[in-house]
């Protein structure tokens, strides 16, 4: 049997940190690729990112975060059975991370002011855009050796690196925070209530049984539909029969 395992955000900052999680992860995937053509994937993913920066107010919300969290560790440090060391590395982390952004510019300011990338993104937000004859300076550095281009994308990406762990530690502690249990879709429906701390909730089932878990709701209740990814012919699209699954509430 095969699980996996989904995530529904509550609150509109976690989905955003979620969004951010993923394009991260899509970055780091373009950024190995050493094809340059297939190289194109990564600016896709860059510019979708840059335009979350221009609409939401990140820096805001993960200080509050990152306050939050030092506010816990130094109340979990009074605990006696607490492992002192992982805690104090946690807290150095969160401490190191608040300074820096303080510090630093809005995210992507960088990305923004560099005048290849500010040259070719408005193109990427056009159907096939990019194609040669529209950025022949885009076609040009593709043509350049895979280690300078390596180097040029791993300059793009450090000037991400703050956010990546500030998210990487909110979306971390987040997670840690709900206990899987088990509960049981009746008819392939469930409902439940949440509670005000609740900003996440994971639920983990089987992939292999040809259904897949929606929710809806928000942070005060949710109801949990399982639909079918194929269904037979004359077949709802809603699950009817019992669905167990697992369920944290973080």
């Amino acid at each position: 049997m095969s699980d996996a395992v989904f995530e529904f955000p509550l609150k509109e900052k976690v989905r955003n940190y979620l969004r951010i999680e993923q394009l991260m992860a899509q970055l780091k995937t373009g950024a190995q690729v050493q094809t340059a053509p297939v190289q194109m994937y990564f600016f896709d993913q860059l510019f979708i990112l840059l335009d979350l920066f221009d609409r939401l107010d990140l820096r805001t919300d993960i200080l509050k975060d990152l306050d939050s969290h030092e506010k816990n560790l130094v109340h979990w440090s009074q605990h006696p059975n607490i492992d002192s060391s992982a805690l104090d590395h946690a807290l150095k982390s969160i401490i190191r991370l608040r300074e820096q952004l303080k510090a630093s510019k809005k995210f992507g300011t960088e990305l923004r002011e560099d005048k290849f990338l500010s040259s070719i993104r408005q193109r990427f937000a056009i159907p096939g855009g990019a194609c040669s004859f529209d950025l022949p300076n885009l076609h040009y550095w593709l043509k350049q050796p895979l280690e300078t281009r390596q180097q040029d994308i791993s300059g793009w990406l450090k000037t991400l690196t703050i956010l990546e762990d500030a998210i990487a530690i909110s979306l971390s502690f987040l997670r840690e925070r709900g206990n899987f249990q088990q509960f049981t879709a009746n008819n392939g429906f469930y409902q439940g209530v949440a509670e005000d701390k609740n900003e996440l909730l994971r639920i983990r089932c089987s992939v292999s049984e040809g259904h897949y878990p929606t929710v809806s709701g928000n942070k005060y209740r949710f109801a949990v539909r399982f639909m079918w990814f194929d269904p037979d012919a004359g077949q709802g699209s809603s699950v009817s029969s019992d669905v167990p699954f697992t369920l944290a509430a973080c």
